[in-house]
């Protein structure tokens, strides 16, 4: 990456029409970036990819993807693994025929296990999916997502300590989350500890290919509630703006507020002034 890119989580709200439309809709308005959503199910199929692929290419548009929500790689049932797999799979393997370069996923949840336990069970699952990958010939990064509940798998500890331990794997920090995980995590001085813990941990070239996650954010005493519109929420974008100016992050911040384009647009246009 050449620079910081801005987009949006899914085709803008304005859009009237599907995901090509959508990417001619993000160029238009002054956007760079746009995140295929498969929270759902993964809604592209190998046929169509081309055609998304030619389109973001004609815009000039970078592509991120998110896998499913279905995803659980601590699950006690062992074919909801392998379906978990396989949807971080697929969702891969689309996604590169589309020509996004990096594939966000939630791991899992604890399930009142020890940390320990459940870090080396979903390491093991996500080396599966990364030799799966490598068999494949598919490069797209995966990203295990930091989550915004204590209860859920993904602190930027172990999304970090997974990026150094499996090929082609990277976090998606998620700075809503973390910040809600604990109702911390949100001054210029916290912005920095983050970054800096990053960039030591995963080296420089992690920093200029960021998959970065932002939006207001609803939590309580147990995390995350859900995403709210920057300017309703007390989440610091201004000052992480100006960390991640000062760090020269390279990447793709998505904007995941419920009015996506028009907190996209602030983001940018917020950056840029900086």
């Amino acid at each position: 990456m050449k620079s910081l890119l801005f987009g949006t989580a899914g085709i803008p709200l304005s859009t009237t029409g599907d995901t090509i439309k959508g990417i001619h809709d993000v160029k238009k308005l002054n956007l760079d970036a746009m995140e295929l959503e498969f929270v759902h199910s993964i809604n592209i199929s190998k046929d169509k990819a081309p055609e998304v692929k030619k389109a973001a290419e004609k815009e000039s548009v970078i592509l991120t993807c998110h896998a499913p929500y279905y995803v659980n790689l601590n699950a006690k049932e062992r074919e909801k693994i392998g379906a978990s797999r396989s949807r971080i799979f697929n969702s891969a393997k689309i996604a590169e025929l589309c020509g996004a370069y990096s594939v966000c996923f939630h791991p899992g949840f604890y399930m009142k296990q020890e940390p320990e336990k459940v870090y080396k069970k979903i390491e093991e699952e996500i080396k599966k999916v990364a030799r799966e990958l490598k068999e494949n010939d598919i490069k797209i990064w995966i990203r295990p997502e930091t989550t915004g509940k204590e209860s859920q798998f993904g602190s930027l500890d172990e999304c970090i300590k997974l990026s150094n331990e499996i090929s082609q794997v990277l976090p998606c920090i998620d700075f809503a989350h973390l910040h809600a995980r604990n109702g911390k995590n949100n001054t210029r001085k916290e912005f920095h500890e983050i970054l800096t813990k990053y960039e030591k941990e995963l080296g420089k070239s992690a920093i200029e290919n960021m998959h970065i996650h932002l939006s207001g954010i609803n939590y309580g005493d147990k995390g995350e509630k859900n995403h709210l519109i920057l300017e309703d929420s007390d989440m610091n974008y201004k000052d992480l703006l100006k960390t991640l100016k000062e760090f020269h992050c390279k990447g793709v911040v998505v904007c995941e507020s419920p009015n996506i384009e028009k907190d996209a647009m602030l983001l940018k246009k917020t950056y840029l002034n900086i």
